[in-house]
């Protein structure tokens, strides 16, 4: 039999995996449910492509497309021997499976090329698939790009991912998906703010809780590739895999390649395609079990003033609004007292800390919290004692370095000596402070990233490999440590660096008016637990707006939560206000982590909601959020999906509703409704003020209120 039906969670995966080919994916989407032999040979003759004007065979696309089949588009394959075999063809196969894993082996005799594939289906309906190329000639092979692809029906008309910049990450763009390749090669070494994250192919109608979606994201962190291509005869894909720089990999002979995990998901809707992949991050044995502890950094409050009194008041003033975590970021260690220098001198500058940082350690333990440590372990500023001593520790191409970054370059990980010492380094720290946390950051691209350890070849590919390979030495060595994911706010989300991490920072901006945007569509990859999400200051630091408290507290209310804003300048009334938004959230931090998400399409004007079902759907959170003046008044009514429709819900608020005008029944707290109700009907806007929200606690009418 060369059919293979995977099924999980709503979706079904049919591939074809004859003995002379390379499998083929017949369908990826919406459950078939139980096919019998007879009917699944059927199906398959009805999914198979027939000739078209440009050939007398079927053109057959398999998960690596072959040009050798006719294809015409993008190969998955691209390489050559010193200019041979450079179109190989992959015709000794063989496919096992074991539940819903396939694994594949495959060879081109005479290109005396191997090809090992894996494809399989989570149990949430996550579809993942990888390559390994294995060269088995006497001569080198050039490796130029190995990329997976996967079928998209034709009633999939439009393209949507996501662009972006610092500050200003995972904005959404969408467009028709047309004739001709839409394209999204990152070539920055590092995921990129202006990643696609996440690149789909839907139907005119999608929304988050409409239409269909197919989307695909490439796992890794360095350079990388996603792509949507249609044919003139209406074959679509959507793939995607690492992005190589000239002459970056060349398979000596008997050497392998393994590609990334590229990950696709599919959904009714940007809600369901979310939550697989939610789901498969929750069900990570490494996946954060404990409660998601409230977070104090320093940045915003005292940025590279580093007086110890002035820290210790702040740890007394976080520990007594709820603080459960303390981070010192930026500027503790030799010569840091701006951006411009220290980087690589990784040692507690005495002239700051003349007891090292024992006496700051010391006090916020005693006030029981957990303290984390800012880190930036890949850069190097030339200005160091570090980059004095080794300056060929240093990415570079020729006998050039490349433009300077926020006054940095970049260390040269491939070269062991340079490994060897930021490990000792990072080590030495995380032991004598006993760490819980660390901060681990990346502040700029890596351009004309060339290693001299490695006679100035491109190094994106092994540096990302040494990043994650440094990353997992320190967890094994310190296995309770905790690590987020920072490279100038949210430049580093991807399933790669959250293999080994437990948390990301999303941006750097943490005015609530950009902030809502930038976790709504970061949430399309990750659940919120693992996304940081804090309250700063009145005045933004990085746009200038003010914003009052309750709409800073309830914009991060979904994250993982904390504080970046100087304490030890808040009233006693403030610090008040503040301790009761921490308190508020760890009462609910169990559904915000644990729920599923619920975006809304049908809003009235100006107003954005979102929210979090129980997964046995007994209580929800949801915010409803006014963002800009309706051009009618009052707003309207707002329904609210993912409810039970068969459970009665009651409706209050979870703090104080700052209307301006009338106020809707519901924020009494007496309203009970059915769950189909809500969502057939809803509920009133109440009259906000712009830059206001609302947040509604539904709980079942016979749970405790």
């Amino acid at each position: 039999m060369h059919l293979h039906h995977f099924r999980a969670a709503g979706v079904s995966v049919v591939l074809e995996c004859p003995p002379d080919a390379l499998p083929a994916i017949l369908h990826w989407g919406p459950d078939l449910g139980p096919l019998a032999d007879d009917a699944l040979e059927h199906l398959a003759a009805e999914l198979r492509p027939r000739p078209d004007q440009t050939s007398d065979e079927p053109i057959r696309t398999a998960l690596v497309p072959e040009a050798r089949t006719g294809w015409a588009g993008l190969p998955g394959l691209s390489g050559h021997h010193q200019g041979e075999n450079w179109s190989p063809a992959f015709t000794a196969v063989t496919c096992e499976t074991a539940g819903r894993r396939l694994t594949v082996t495959a060879a081109d005799p005479h290109a005396r090329l191997a090809l090992a594939l894996t494809a399989e289906l989570d149990p949430y309906g996550l579809l993942r698939a990888r390559a390994e190329l294995r060269n088995e000639h006497d001569l080198p092979y050039t490796l130029d790009a190995l990329n997976l692809a996967l079928p998209v029906p034709g009633h999939a008309t439009d393209v949507l991912d996501q662009a972006g910049r610092w500050s200003k990450e995972r904005v959404p763009q969408r467009r028709p998906l047309t004739v001709g390749a839409h394209l999204r090669e990152n070539r920055r070494g590092r995921t990129g703010a202006d990643a696609a994250t996440v690149l789909f192919a839907g139907t005119a109608d999608l929304g988050f809780r409409r239409g269909e979606a197919w989307g695909l994201h490439v796992g890794f962190s360095g350079g990388h590739r996603h792509y949507a291509e249609r044919t003139a005869t209406g074959r679509t894909l959507i793939g995607g895999g690492e992005l190589l720089l000239p002459g970056e990999i060349v398979l000596a002979p008997g050497d392998t390649y393994r590609t990334p995990w590229i990950h696709a998901t599919y959904g009714r809707g940007l809600d369901e395609a979310a939550r697989r992949f939610h789901d498969h991050l929750r069900a990570r044995p490494a996946h954060p079990a404990s409660p998601r502890p409230v977070v104090l950094n320093t940045w915003e409050a005292v940025y590279f003033d580093h007086d110890l009194d002035r820290l210790l008041d702040l740890a007394a003033r976080a520990a007594r609004v709820g603080v459960e975590r303390f981070v010192l970021d930026d500027g503790w260690f030799l010569g840091r007292r701006h951006d411009r220098a220290g980087l690589g001198d990784w040692h507690v500058d005495p002239a700051v800390w003349p007891d090292g940082l024992h006496p700051l350690v010391k006090r916020v333990r005693e006030l029981g919290m957990q303290f984390g440590l800012w880190f930036e372990p890949e850069m190097i500023n030339p200005d160091s004692e570090l980059a004095r001593a080794h300056p060929d520790w240093i990415l570079r191409t020729g006998d050039r370095l490349p433009p300077t970054a926020r006054h940095q370059q970049v260390l040269d990980l491939t070269n062991p000596a340079a490994y060897a010492h930021i490990k000792e380094r990072l080590l030495a720290l995380i032991g004598e402070y006993e760490l819980d946390f660390v901060k681990w950051d990346h502040n700029r691209d890596l351009v004309d990233a060339g290693s001299p350890h490695r006679q100035g070849r491109a190094a994106v590919h092994a540096q990302t490999h040494a990043v994650y390979r440094l990353l997992d030495e320190i967890r094994a060595a310190h296995p309770r440590l905790e690590i987020e994911s920072c490279s100038s706010g949210g430049a580093r989300v991807d399933l790669g660096i959250l293999e080994r991490t437990d948390r990301v920072w999303a941006s750097d901006c943490i005015d609530p008016a950009e902030r809502r945007q930038i976790m709504r569509w970061t949430a399309q990859l990750l659940p919120p637990e693992l996304i940081g999400s804090h309250i700063g200051a009145g005045r933004s630091h990085t746009t200038g707006r003010r914003h009052d408290l309750a709409f800073r507290a309830a914009t991060a209310f979904f994250g993982h939560y904390g504080v970046e804003w100087d304490l030890t300048a808040l009233t006693d009334a403030e610090l008040a206000e503040l301790a009761g938004w921490i308190a508020l959230h760890k009462e609910h931090r169990e559904l915000l982590h644990g729920g599923v998400m619920v975006r809304l399409d049908d809003v009235p004007d100006g107003v954005e909601a979102h929210g979090v079902v129980a997964p046995d759907g007994r209580a929800a959170l949801f915010e409803i959020a006014l963002l800009d003046r309706p051009a009618t008044w009052p707003p309207g009514l707002l329904r609210l999906p993912g409810l039970d429709p068969g459970t009665l819900y009651r409706i209050r608020p979870l703090a104080p509703v700052d209307s301006h005008g009338a106020a809707p029944a519901w924020t009494s707290g007496g309203a009970v409704l059915p769950g189909s109700a809500l969502a057939a009907s809803g509920i009133a806007v109440p009259p906000l003020f712009p830059d206001r929200s609302a947040l509604l606690h539904l709980t079942a009418v016979d749970a405790p209120r």
